[in-house]
């Protein structure tokens, strides 16, 4: 798949994300002619999700930046909080890759990173009732979380029914990189 500038066969592909392997369909990377802070390049893309930092950084990297990890370094940023539910089998080094590495995504809520065979799950995307119907197994995680959030089985039922990609509540999609296991979380205002 070519990801270059239109127009120009010789263009620079993206840079490989295994914990997010389409931020352009995601719309965590979007084209744009803004230079990045962290190289002072124009690379024809600019990351819009969240950034973890002290600085108020919108719009601000590249993805190269972000994939060699010199726009963390140099803006001590982060581009997800992967603090939350981690388990205790995740290397060190995966959660520094997640965050660090990694372009993040935009939530309702604070987002967090699914976990899963000891490593990072990929994120493949926001989801609503159509996107999962074919993913039992992100379901059946959905149904649990309904469950844990005391809610009926019928309220659940109804709950996954409204989940929509665009508007809330919403699920986010993410597979594991080793099983293939499907897993989703979600929220609302």
């Amino acid at each position: 798949m070519d990801r270059g500038l239109p127009g120009n066969s010789g263009a620079e592909a993206l840079p490989e994300f295994p914990y997010h392997p389409d931020p352009l369909g995601t719309g965590a990377v979007v084209r744009s002619d803004a230079g990045c802070l962290a190289c002072g390049t124009a690379r024809g893309y600019v990351y819009t999700g969240p950034v973890y930092a002290v600085e108020e950084l919108h719009e601000a990297f590249c993805p190269w930046c972000i994939a060699d990890g010199s726009a963390a370094t140099t803006f001590d940023a982060e581009f997800t909080d992967v603090g939350w539910g981690v388990p205790d089998d995740v290397p060190a080094q995966v959660l520094e890759v997640v965050a660090q590495r990694t372009p993040g995504f935009s939530g309702w809520q604070q987002e967090h990173w699914l976990y899963h065979c000891a490593d990072g799950a990929a994120f493949l995307g926001a989801a609503g009732a159509a996107e999962l119907a074919s993913h039992a197994d992100a379901l059946d995680m959905l149904r649990r979380e309904q469950k844990d959030r005391g809610e009926s089985p019928e309220r659940a039922e109804a709950y996954l029914a409204g989940l929509d990609r665009d508007r809330q509540p919403t699920a986010y999609l993410f597979r594991c990189r080793h099983c293939g296991r499907h897993l989703a979380y979600s929220d609302f205002t």
